[in-house]
């Protein structure tokens, strides 16, 4: 890779990565060894002709389907595969969360991975020891830190991973679905790391597919599709152009109301949802309708959000309401909520509501509770006894008469 110095992290030009496909093993063997050089494969790409800029400092979200690139770009950009065609410029030092504990010797302790990913990150031994205390809290995984990490479940392992690549102080973070292995205890600390490193001017990529998480905590996002940049640009543009094309490929099978989680261990989270309750379960067309929402606290955070999602029988989502996006903050711990929604507009239909409770930066979840309670809307009818509205909601609106 090549190395500039200005304010450009990260610079990729013409970047293309394609790969040879034989629909047998034996076909490769049989394309080296052919005199006339008969061709036994096809050409996939992966990547092709990829141009991004990164400046430090931005939070970049990539987003996309399964099969897009994104890995593969990634990789590219860390150095574990090589581009068939194009450049990549890096400027910094960069920590990668792709493949949790790549690089870990498994007959090693933790603590011996420690220091020997310390080593390919370029630390020193007084730097790692330096670095080692923060290491060990953050994993927190007690004595078996000096078990090798081959006896280690797959939580401990990625509990290790994490805090070795995070607590390195990196230049460039980049951070891959690999968020969705640990517990939600630990998915909160990691987040709330990448939250400080905001204001140090650290460059980190983010992949994901959760919308609320790259509309809210990247300034840019990149959606890449069968191998090239759809579009890219501010977070919340390309967020809302992805949803959107996500919608047209849902497929309509109906969903059915979840029971609240009783049997969960609400001991592990910092806050979790105890109850949510509607005041009836059929409505009319502008009826008022009100959902209550209880709490339970076991730490004192007041760095939280609470969200309500309705979503039609299909389980396309109709609305979203959040106290973040009512800009309403929390100096304290409170217990109950109700979100009251007066003189409802949804027309004819069974409805789910979903909570959650997140950070302000709806990053990750404290509790979420999906479908949790259903509701079914009858039309209002009129003096002919027809509903006052058809379609997807009903249209508020006036008439002027002259």
């Amino acid at each position: 890779m090549l190395f500039k110095m200005n304010n450009i992290s990260i610079e990729i030009k013409n970047l293309s990565k394609s790969y040879k496909l034989y629909k047998k093993p034996q076909d490769r063997l049989k394309e080296a060894l052919n005199p006339f050089r008969k061709s036994y494969h096809t050409i996939f790409n992966a990547l092709h002709d990829i141009n991004i800029e990164i400046s430090k400092g931005e939070v970049v979200g990539i987003i996309g389907k399964n099969g897009a690139g994104k890995s593969t770009l990634l990789k590219i950009i860390t150095g574990v595969l090589t581009p068939s065609e194009g450049e990549v410029t890096i400027q910094g030092k960069i920590s990668s969360l792709l493949e949790l504990g790549a690089g870990f010797n498994p007959d090693y302790s933790g603590l011996d991975n420690i220091y020997l990913q310390g080593t390919l990150m370029g630390l020193s031994k007084q730097d790692i020891d330096n670095r080692l205390n923060d290491i060990l809290e953050f994993a927190d995984i007690g004595e078996f830190i000096y078990q090798p990490v081959k006896t280690y479940s797959s939580g401990m392992f990625a509990r290790l991973a994490f805090s070795t690549a995070i607590n390195v102080e990196p230049d460039i973070l980049i951070v891959d679905e690999a968020l969705s292995v640990g517990d939600m205890a630990f998915q909160e600390k990691c987040i709330t790391k990448m939250k400080s490193m905001l204001n140090e001017q650290r460059t980190i990529l983010f992949v994901s597919h959760s919308m609320p998480s790259i509309r809210n905590f990247c300034t840019k996002a990149i959606w890449l599709k069968d191998g090239k940049v759809h579009t890219s640009g501010e977070a919340h543009i390309v967020c809302d152009l992805y949803t959107e094309y996500m919608k047209s490929s849902l497929k309509e099978e109906k969903i059915t109301v979840n029971s609240l989680s009783t049997e969960k261990n609400t001991l592990n989270k910092s806050i979790y949802i105890k109850d949510v309750k509607l005041d009836t379960g059929i409505y009319q067309t502008g009826d008022d309708i009100n959902l209550a929402i209880e709490v339970g606290f076991n730490k004192d955070i007041t760095d939280y959000a609470i969200g309500v999602l309705v979503y039609d029988e299909f389980g396309k989502l109709v609305t979203l309401v959040n106290t973040i996006r009512d800009d309403l903050t929390f100096n304290k711990q409170h217990e109950t909520f109700i979100l009251n929604i007066p003189d409802n507009d949804f027309l004819s239909g069974k409805y789910f509501f979903s909570v959650s409770i997140s950070d302000t930066n709806v990053m990750f979840a404290y509790d979420r509770e999906d479908y949790i309670v259903e509701f079914v809307v009858e039309n209002k009818l009129s003096l002919k006894n027809i509903p006052i509205a058809e379609g997807e909601f009903r249209l508020k609106h006036n008439w002027v008469i002259k």
